[in-house]
């Protein structure tokens, strides 16, 4: 039944977008239809859809040489709830993908910090299903949620692919988190002191599960065992040379994890009290006229080494923003994430990563990207330095 139900929100969705394709063929007053869901008003439902492929290989080192394709269909739409005759200032929000192909990481590199952003396996899954709610100056959320879309974002570094750029792999892997492919019931509430600060915190389910038992993200059980995830983050923006910038200063805490042990009979406790802090920057350092630009970005986070294997990330680079084009449709970038482990004999895991991003249409864009990983940590046996290569291309609708 929930396999069926997941089928049916993503034809859903697809039609959801088709109906946006043509409110962007025509202007939003001449669409109409004669559903009861669909109205002639322009903000009553936004629908979006997107492909991103790639072909990832690892040409050296890592585990093994070799050449795969992954790719990720998504769905989403937002519905205003005013239009529908009832809250104002509500809206609900929901999001489905489907992930397919192999996984470079974990087939070809042997890294931690995952080469690619979209590596999941093959599922159909729900990604996001919320309500939020806006309040004079504060936001409310509850449901669904994916932490890494309201926190730890980076301007410059989320065209980056390596997941890191996305979310800190001291994070990712010290503590079970609800962002791609799991995410968890949450409830986030966002406050808008002024235009330059921002405060925002959430609690959210101690554990999203994994996908072999969850996967299609519809167990949405809450068990005292699994405990809670806390996150908060303030976030500052300002002009520096009459450049925008802005910086995020964040902390999270995890109550504690149990879990079954090997005999399935009783909890054995995975950890208590996990904690951590991480800043961000970005800070745009030249423009020009015709919309070209320099920004650099800085991530630093860390936690306790006595309870956690990597015990302090950091990750810098920068964007250049118009470098072939006249009107700032393409991105060259250039960065670095290290991952430090407290393993012995093990400086930790650093990947440098170059690419270049270019827009065929309006609607799609294509990005070549090569990533030298150092000393590959994603396993137990020692692995060489490996250069991997991915040439990705998306299609947004």
């Amino acid at each position: 039944m929930k396999r069926t139900f997941c089928f049916i929100f993503l034809y859903t969705g697809s039609l959801l977008s088709l109906q946006g394709q043509i409110r962007e063929s025509f202007p939003a007053h001449m669409v109409k239809s004669d559903t009861a869901i669909i109205s002639n008003r322009s903000n009553l439902i936004s629908p979006a859809a997107s492909y991103i492929g790639e072909f990832a290989s690892n040409l050296s080192g890592g585990k093994e040489r070799g050449t795969v394709y992954l790719g990720i269909i998504n769905l989403s739409a937002g519905i205003s709830l005013l239009d529908f005759g009832l809250w104002n200032n509500g809206k609900i929000y929901i999001n489905g993908a489907l992930t397919h192909g192999a996984a470079p990481s974990e087939k070809l590199l042997g890294d931690l910090q995952v080469v690619s952003n979209i590596e999941a396996g093959n599922r159909i899954y729900f990604h996001e299903l919320w309500y939020k709610h806006s309040i004079g100056n504060a936001e409310f959320t509850i449901g669904l949620q994916d932490l890494n879309a309201e926190f730890l974002i980076s301007e410059y570094a989320d065209s980056f692919i390596n997941s890191s750029f996305g979310i800190p792999s001291l994070i990712s892997g010290n503590i079970p988190v609800p962002i791609f492919p799991l995410t968890s019931l949450g409830i986030t509430g966002k406050f808008y002191f002024s235009e330059n600060f921002i405060f925002q915190a959430a609690v959210y389910d101690g554990s999203p599960g994994s996908t072999d038992s969850n996967p299609h993200n519809m167990n949405w059980s809450l068990k005292k065992d699994d405990g809670a995830l806390i996150f908060t983050e303030m976030q500052y923006s300002t002009l520096i040379n009459n450049k925008p910038g802005s910086f995020k200063i964040g902390g999270y805490y995890h109550t504690g994890l149990r879990q079954n042990g090997e005999e399935g009979d009783f909890p054995v406790t995975i950890f208590n009290n996990n904690y951590g802090f991480y800043l961000i920057a970005d800070q745009l350092i030249w423009e020009s006229k015709n919309r070209s630009g320099l920004g650099l970005f800085a991530q630093l986070a860390f936690s306790p080494e006595k309870i956690n294997q990597e015990n302090y990330y950091i990750g810098a680079g920068f964007n250049y923003t118009g470098i072939l084009s006249s009107g700032g449709e393409d991105v060259l970038g250039l960065s670095f994430a290290h991952a430090g482990l407290k393993k012995i004999n093990n400086n930790g895991e650093t990947t440098v990563e170059f690419f270049y991003k270019t827009q065929l249409a309006e609607n799609i864009f294509i990005q070549p990207d090569i990533q030298y990983i150092i000393n590959p940590s994603g396993t137990d046996i020692k692995l060489d330095n490996s250069f991997a290569m991915i040439l990705r291309f998306g299609i947004n609708l």
